[in-house]
């Protein structure tokens, strides 16, 4: 049956950010699935120019993720309007992460209309430096993403290690655990001459070393100051970071950071073939979406130990390292031992696992399925 499916999202993938990026593909994959898929997304972001899907641009400002890294989008009186009309105008509403002003107007409204709404929660805790910013997080858990997960037509979390962070939540139904997709056209392991050709193109040549990839928003959270210390520990290697931020690497002063900013899907494909390995050392993450396309692509990846348990058929194929938000002098130095432990190499095995594991097709079908039973 077709139905009207409002994704919100509280910005749009061309942010940057992983969640948005989740938000938009299962958007497509509804669409593909021959319903009419519309997605939110704070209007200062450009939308998404793709005819399958209808973007719903929400006038917002966002005064404070500049400063500190928190992205916290709020709708002004013609957002919040515009977003409760596409919530009327739905058949059913899927929100992405649950402390979002926007995630918060849009239960709301479904609750008050008596729409079927999945929440799908990606974040658990976040150990911030800042004692005042876990307190706050800890405390919004606590007030509003348990309340909303239990007023949830459906709960979903998109690894177990998020999941088991609101053990205890009172669930309407009994929450789903499922994993982001991938789109295995582009993320796959590097044919003959791929990884010369996209070395480069993107100029990646300046080193005989490993050559070792980041992929995020230069935000405390994903681990910036930990990444500057192994690269000064790590000399020999080439450390090259896609994204962008409040954190500017290019301050380092470091010869072997090289910054590429923000980088199309199809580029960063190619970039994955290009490196050896994925260093992401962030905490409060459930499962990166990075680390997914990077087992894709059969690179090594070095993450922190709750991403590398996020998903238990993959362990096998991660380096789980301790991150220690507090020291990243200590955290840094483990990345490195890991790395000198287990040099990075094609990992053919975990591609082929990632690429049968994950998909975003298999998820909308969930997604679909969770709707219709709500009318049950």
């Amino acid at each position: 049956m077709r139905m009207r499916i409002l994704t919100v999202s509280a910005f749009f993938e061309s942010h940057g950010g992983g969640v948005e990026i989740v938000a938009g593909a299962l958007a497509r994959a509804m669409a593909k699935r021959g319903h009419d898929s519309c997605i939110t997304g704070a209007a200062f972001d450009a939308p998404p120019v793709d005819p399958s899907i209808t973007a719903v641009p929400l006038p917002s400002r966002d005064p404070i993720e500049r400063h500190i890294g928190l992205p916290m989008p709020v709708p002004n009186k013609a957002g919040r309007k515009k977003l409760a009309a596409e919530v009327a105008a739905a058949d059913a509403v899927i929100i992405h992460d649950s402390l979002y002003v926007s995630s918060i107007l849009a239960a709301r409204a479904a609750i008050c209309l008596r729409k079927p709404w999945i929440l799908i929660q990606h974040i658990g805790a976040i150990p911030y430096s800042s004692p005042l910013l876990r307190a706050t997080l800890a405390a919004a858990n606590f007030a509003i993403t348990r309340r909303m997960l239990s007023s949830a037509s459906q709960a979903v979390f998109i690894s177990g290690v998020v999941q088991r962070h609101f053990e205890g939540t009172r669930y309407s139904r009994i929450p789903q655990l499922m994993f982001n997709g991938l789109d295995n056209s582009l993320f796959h392991c590097p044919q003959a001459g791929d990884r010369d050709a996209a070395r480069v193109e993107f100029a990646l040549l300046g080193s005989a070393g490993l050559r070792l990839l980041f992929v995020g928003r230069f935000v405390e959270k994903k681990g910036l100051a930990a990444l500057r210390e192994l690269a000064i520990n790590r000399p020999d290697c080439e450390f090259v970071l896609v994204g962008d931020g409040p954190i500017n690497p290019a301050s380092w002063g470091l010869q072997n950071v090289t910054l590429l900013g923000r980088r199309t899907r199809q580029e960063l494909a190619r970039l994955y073939r290009a490196c050896d390995g994925l260093v992401l050392p962030s905490i409060g993450e459930g499962y990166p979406l990075v680390v997914q396309e990077a087992l894709a692509s059969g690179l090594s990846v070095y993450c922190g130990l709750d991403s590398a348990a996020a998903d238990p058929g993959a362990m096998p194929f991660l380096h789980g390292v301790a991150v220690d938000p507090n020291n990243p002098e200590v955290t840094a130095r483990r990345f490195r031992d890991a790395i000198a432990a287990q040099p990075p190499s094609i990992q053919v095995n975990a591609a082929a696992y990632a690429s049968a594991r994950y998909n975003w097709d298999v998820n909308a079908a969930a997604l679909e399925a969770m709707i219709s039973s709500t009318h049950t």
